[in-house]
């Protein structure tokens, strides 16, 4: 298994458990998921994170529940793997901006099962970094479409599909609301 962290910052040495910036409800039990951690991704979803740090994105994908009717309604007969949505805005930083992937050893690291998340209680020395200059080339070569919209807030239906949708950052969409 391969864990990677993605960060706007190449000088992490060492990556020390820290809490949320902005806390998250994640139900009952689950609370300790907002204290001190070390995130990262699987390798099958670090898509997600081929983004600006703030970059609202919405990232959508059929599930083995999909319904033919929601993937033509949803993907149109393309063949991507996946569909990030961004706001028009969001373009430009998208193809100006470099991400730091971080690989980091994985004994440390423990499932949420939640859309390939784990964490560490630990502190964590990656193991390489590699510099991401062209986020859209590596969108594109993990098999995800981008598409721009002038908000992102016309979405929100797409969590009553069946496709499974990741909603990041979006707190600093346009006109999203609150949380939840």
């Amino acid at each position: 298994m391969r864990l990677f962290h993605f960060s706007d910052d190449a000088a992490i040495g060492v990556f020390h458990p820290r809490p949320l910036r902005v806390p998250v409800d994640r139900g009952p039990g689950r609370e300790w998921l907002n204290g001190p951690l070390v995130w990262a991704s699987d390798e099958a979803h670090g898509l997600l994170y081929l983004f600006p740090r703030d970059c609202p994105r919405i990232v959508i994908w059929p599930t083995p529940l999909t319904t033919a009717a929601d993937r033509d309604a949803w993907f149109g007969g393309t063949a991507c793997r996946a569909i990030a949505y961004v706001e028009d805005d969001w373009l430009a930083p998208l193809r100006t901006a470099a991400i730091h992937r971080y690989r980091m050893p994985p004994e440390t690291f423990e499932a949420i099962d939640d859309v390939g998340m784990w964490v560490s209680r630990s502190p964590v020395t990656p193991l390489g970094l590699e510099r991401i200059d062209d986020l859209p080339a590596a969108l594109a070569a993990e098999g995800v479409a981008l598409r721009s919209l002038p908000r992102l807030g016309p979405l929100k239906s797409v969590w009553q599909t069946t496709l499974h949708a990741s909603g990041i950052r979006t707190r600093n969409a346009k006109d999203w609301g609150p949380a939840g």
